[in-house]
């Protein structure tokens, strides 16, 4: 693996791959007796606020012997205008790896094209892979690994974003069932179906119908980073698939509610459903750090 630039790139075994790793180095953290980015520095390029996602990378870096150096754009070259492909030239003569969240997903193709450096998608507005494999790491801890493949997932809500689409992709490559539920407006364009052909991902208007029997039911915040002049309008058309006690009484028995976080209670998620499920949500959020320093180490190794 040269990059990550999204989970449509990856096979299904370097799915599977990573997720065993994760499991590994979380057990280990620590004590771990390989640090493959000793003497490396690794740029963390950010576009877009973050607390997750920076402080996961930050540590995990270090923790695998590496330096993590933090790149706001309001502070280098590309805040100015400087094209994407000549900062990845420059820094590609100065640092061994970058860890990109911007809104562009050309953005980070074109960094690694013209850098040469290892690349990880640290969050574009086409995906989120290391909150995918976080959430798959989150959810074989709970249920056993390889559990997914008898599983039904659900995410409802904005699922014609980052996170819903990374979802799809990771249906497609590990057969899972996945619903997705949502406003007529706010489902996969029939393109983005079209170039998927999983006949296993479920679209509906119909909250309880995605969420029944399910085992995992997913959510992310309503409005994403961009979209802050649609709040009136989303949050109208959203309140039907709130995730509320009332609807998860369908879910399967034994199921878990996950979410990205930051979570906005009583909008997306009721503070009741997100208190109860706090201890697989934060774990979650934990996660980051473990799933992404497996992507780290993959990287470190395979060059």
């Amino acid at each position: 693996m040269k990059n990550l630039l999204s989970i449509e790139q990856l096979t299904a075994d370097e799915i599977r791959g990573l997720l065993a790793l994760g499991h590994r180095l979380k057990a280990e953290r620590g004590h771990h007796t390989h640090t493959p980015l000793q003497g490396q520095t690794w740029g963390l390029i950010f576009s877009k606020s973050s607390t997750r996602t920076r402080v996961s990378f930050e540590v995990g870096v270090a923790e695998l012997g590496g330096r993590p150096m933090f790149l706001s754009t309001r502070d280098i070259q590309l805040g100015r205008g400087e094209p994407i492909k000549d900062t990845a030239r420059v820094l590609g003569r100065m640092i061994h790896g970058a860890i990109i969240r911007t809104y562009a997903q050309q953005d980070v193709v074109d960094f690694a094209d013209y850098s040469g450096l290892p690349t990880i998608n640290a969050l574009t507005d086409l995906e989120h892979p290391c909150q995918i494999l976080a959430d798959l790491l989150t959810l074989e801890e709970k249920y056993g690994v390889g559990a997914w493949k008898d599983m039904k997932i659900s995410f409802l809500g904005d699922v014609d974003n980052n996170m819903g689409r990374s979802w799809m992709w990771a249906a497609k490559r590990l057969g899972f069932t996945l619903a997705l539920a949502g406003p007529g407006q706010a489902l996969p364009k029939p393109e983005t179906l079209a170039a998927l052909d999983c006949p296993n991902i479920i679209c509906t208007t119909d909250a309880a119908e995605a969420v029944r029997d399910c085992t995992v039911i997913n959510t992310d915040t309503w409005i994403s980073m961009g979209q802050e002049a649609e709040k009136g309008t989303k949050e109208k058309a959203f309140f039907p698939y709130q995730v509320n006690a009332e609807l998860l009484r369908v879910a399967a028995p034994g199921h878990s509610v996950f979410h990205c976080l930051p979570a906005y209670r009583g909008y997306e998620i009721t503070d009741e459903v997100l208190e109860a499920h706090a201890p697989v949500i934060f774990t979650e959020a934990e996660n980051r750090l473990h799933a992404q320093k497996a992507v780290l180490y993959t990287l470190a190794t395979d060059r």
